[in-house]
């Protein structure tokens, strides 16, 4: 059988645990425990080491979905789940711009560790003062619309919106593997 790995990353409270709860076939693996730093401000419960769901596409493919801690202090964790990724999606919420920044460290640190493709999801656009993505996509590095992963809408809370996010970033991972076969 051939599996897929996904990465989900992005600063706390992006929607990762979310996003991989919505589509997941199988009941959610999640490390989930009581908030204790300036995570609380946005939810009581967050993720510690890792979030695992998994999409079966017939019986000879599977996608499995790892979701990353949001807290620099557990970058150890991007560390290991990237390394194996065949892709990733960086969630970020459109609403908090103060996060940018942090969004854009984690996307460096994913880079730095694996080539692999990616592409931008937009959480929370829907929200008051969410940024359009266009001004994200600068915020986070890339001036230019011609060289920059695909940035999509998602609402995590959609299985449909969460399956086009997906469908989106493992053709872009797929287009990418076309590039490089001479």
């Amino acid at each position: 059988m051939e599996i897929m790995r996904l990465v989900v990353t992005g600063p706390v409270g992006a929607g990762k645990s979310t996003f991989i709860r919505s589509v997941s076939e199988i009941e959610v693996v999640d490390t989930d425990r009581r908030a204790t730093d300036e995570a609380l401000l946005l939810k009581k419960r967050t993720t510690v080491a890792f979030d695992f769901g998994r999409l079966q596409f017939g019986p000879d493919m599977a996608l499995h979905l790892y979701g990353t801690p949001g807290q620099s202090r557990f970058d150890f964790m991007w560390d290991i789940l990237i390394q194996k990724a065949h892709a990733y999606i960086l969630l970020v919420a459109a609403h908090r711009p103060h996060e940018f920044r942090e969004a854009r460290r984690i996307m460096s640190f994913m880079k730095q560790r694996s080539p692999v493709p990616m592409i931008i999801g937009l959480t929370h656009t829907d929200c008051p003062g969410a940024w359009d993505a266009a001004n994200i996509a600068l915020a986070l590095g890339y001036p230019n619309p011609n060289h920059r992963p695909p940035v999509v809408a998602v609402n995590a809370n959609e299985a449909a919106s969460v399956a086009e996010a997906v469908i989106a970033l493992v053709q872009h991972a797929w287009s990418g593997s076309l590039a490089t076969v001479p």
